[in-house]
């Protein structure tokens, strides 16, 4: 029998690499690797025209879908990208000094909907104790003029004060003048590098998110992996087939990683910082699955409810197709 064609788009990450090398194949599948690094393009071309079998997908944006049954895809326990958020808190100082000064400031923001914007509004709100509601996001793109993406509207459940960026100037640029105080999300303004005033609410950022990870158990995921309904419902076999080249395929990159006879990556203190993940870890910083992750689901659904992107809380396992992995 033939090998089932399915195209699967995704950035080109260490984990992912051996799929797109052929490294490791999935069974009975036939994959053809869009390499796609932006990931806003991948998730508007995914839920606006359902344009690939499978993709990478914001958390966010699915959870959402999942609440409201306007769900095109499943969801495999697969996280193709997280990332600790307490570095992507960026201040202007003439203004905010300190975690509380942020209430009842004006903050950019990508996307209110954006994972990475909702995971640091739970920190804020749940770790440093910031009251939420006097704050006024202005929306849009980072380092560009405009809005960021295409992403199609979900509607909020309580009022919330966005304002649409629609000054011609970047989110950075109304930073860098003090027109906006703080930003917050996925990116880091270009501002950072080159205006004094503009810094790292937190510059000591991985000690704080070490602290964050061992006190909570999360390190938030921002995509998961989807597949088309179509695809699944003809072809069921492809959720385990996949979900195991997954496994094989971070498997094969950690192997790569951990080499000692040189280094992979151009990171001087590649060995010394394994050491220090493996300590933290236990041996697995990025693990796929429900149960390794429930914290960090847990927390998301959570944040996703008292923001008001969905109307009550999700049981974790009904998110996910079941795997057999």
């Amino acid at each position: 029998m033939p090998a089932l064609p399915i195209t699967f788009a995704c950035g080109l990450y260490d984990r992912m690499l051996a799929l797109y090398t052929g490294d490791v194949k999935p069974d009975g599948i036939d994959l053809n690797f869009l390499v796609i690094d932006n990931p806003r393009e991948i998730f508007d071309r995914m839920t606006n025209r359902l344009e690939f079998d499978a993709c990478e997908m914001s958390s966010s944006e699915y959870v959402s879908r999942f609440a409201v049954k306007k769900l095109p895809f499943v969801a495999l326990p697969v996280f193709a990208s997280r990332v600790f958020r307490h570095g992507f808190i960026v201040v202007n100082r003439r203004f905010v000094s300190a975690p509380k000064d942020l209430a009842g400031k004006r903050i950019g923001v990508p996307l209110y909907t954006q994972t990475a914007a909702i995971f640091i509004r739970g920190l804020m709100q749940h770790d440093l104790g910031i009251d939420l509601s006097g704050i006024e996001w202005v929306q849009g793109a980072v380092n560009e003029p405009g809005s960021y993406g295409h992403p199609s509207p979900m509607p909020l459940l309580k009022p919330v004060n966005i304002t649409p960026n629609k000054t011609g100037r970047s989110l950075s640029d109304l930073l860098e003048a003090g027109e906006i105080h703080a930003i917050i999300g996925s990116n880091l303004p270009r501002a950072l590098s080159r205006h004094p005033d503009v810094v790292r609410l937190f510059p000591d950022y991985r000690a704080r998110e070490q602290d964050y990870f061992r006190r909570t158990r999360i390190f938030p995921i921002m995509h998961s992996v989807v597949i088309r309904n179509d695809v699944y419902e003809r072809h069921p076999f492809v959720v385990t087939s996949l979900y195991e080249a997954f496994c094989a395929a971070k498997d094969w990159a950690w192997q790569k990683m951990r080499f000692p006879g040189t280094l992979r990556y151009m990171l001087p203190w590649l060995p010394a910082d394994i050491d220090e993940v493996d300590a933290l870890f236990g041996g697995d910083c990025w693990p796929y699955g429900v149960e390794p992750n429930r914290p960090t689901l847990e927390a998301l659904v959570t944040y996703m409810v008292e923001q008001g992107l969905i109307a009550e809380p999700i049981p974790i396992e009904k998110l996910f197709v079941p795997t057999y992995g």
